[in-house]
């Protein structure tokens, strides 16, 4: 999970949220499992513009990040302009890395109006990344006609 999506402090507190989960591994002898989830959250004043200003900053302030466990782990962050879809979107990646492991993660955060839409993939595939974009457009697209 990138905790950057997952505190209540840093990007608002949503009026409803939703999930949903896919996981993809395409050959079970290897070991880069790729798994994406969606998440939805809504918000009932400008905490979605907010959030997307928020996440901006922190990155730029703070783009690595120790686990605070004493075993050496980090994660760090990037953030770009992520693809023309909704009212605003960014691009946020992530590299975790314990010991030898690394675990690589993507997100494409898209505000549409009140709600951010939130699609991250992560795994250990390098170029696994390319699935969030594609998965994206057709959650907004899904969005857009059924509210959901």
């Amino acid at each position: 999970m990138i905790p950057l999506l997952s505190g209540t402090r840093l990007t608002g507190t949503p009026s409803a949220m939703a999930a949903a989960t896919l996981g993809y591994d395409g050959d079970p002898d290897d070991l880069d499992l790729w798994v994406g989830s969606e998440v939805l959250r809504t918000y009932a004043d400008d905490g979605a513009r907010r959030a997307m200003a928020d996440l901006r900053t922190f990155v730029g302030r703070c783009p690595v990040v120790s686990s605070g466990l004493g075993d050496g782990s980090t994660s760090r962050f990037t953030v770009a302009p992520g693809p023309r879809l909704g009212d605003d979107s960014i691009r946020l990646g992530c590299n975790s890395t314990s010991d030898s492991d690394t675990l690589r993660c993507e997100a494409l955060i898209v505000r549409t109006g009140s709600t951010l839409l939130v699609i991250k993939g992560e795994g250990g595939d390098p170029g696994g990344d390319r699935y969030v974009t594609p998965l994206a457009e057709a959650a907004l697209h899904r969005y857009r006609t059924t509210g959901s």
